[in-house]
């Protein structure tokens, strides 16, 4: 009797929405505490942490819910729908952030960049910076902000849902 894998939309949807959730609450404390621009790693680290237990979990309800069985293919579709979802969420809030909360967030962005160059690089001429600057500034629009933030959003995933999904799958048996 060869029976059918349970539909993962719905765990795309649920853990997807909820690293979203939680990625834009994590932004908004940063920006509160005004620790954006800096980008600590301390920030990154939370941030990784929490997309790989939400993509694990998600496999293990997956797994539990649909027999014991999980298969590396089920688990890239609900890894990468996670990113996508939770990707997109983030682009929400960034155009929100850059286009109503802080307006010149972009521009305190570069600033800090800027500075933060200077400070590690003392012998860049003012040509150079100003090279930079305008590099900077043609890929911080919005448009290109969030393709950048869903395609890395996306290759995260991958990863994790590659080696999570080596991790927990169990084929059926034939």
């Amino acid at each position: 009797m060869n029976q059918q894998s349970i539909p993962v939309q719905p765990y795309i949807l649920k853990y997807g929405a909820l690293l979203g959730a939680i990625t834009v609450t994590f932004s908004v404390i940063l920006h509160i505490m005004e620790m954006d621009y800096q980008q600590p790693p301390a920030a990154a680290i939370v941030s990784i942490a929490s997309i790989i237990a939400l993509i694990i979990f998600a496999f293990i309800q997956y797994r539990r819910d649909n027999e014991g069985f999980i298969s590396l293919g089920e688990a890239l579709k609900i890894g990468l729908g996670i990113g996508l979802i939770s990707g997109l969420l983030g682009v929400v809030y960034l155009f929100v952030l850059t286009t109503f909360i802080d307006p010149d967030f972009m521009s305190k962005l570069l600033d800090f960049q800027q500075a933060k160059m200077q400070q590690t690089n003392p012998n860049m001429t003012q040509e150079q910076l100003d090279q930079m600057r305008s590099m900077q500034e043609k890929f911080s629009s919005p448009l290109i902000s969030g393709a950048f933030q869903i395609i890395s959003s996306l290759f995260i995933s991958f990863i994790i849902s590659l080696i999570g999904g080596l991790i927990v799958k169990k084929s059926r048996p034939e």
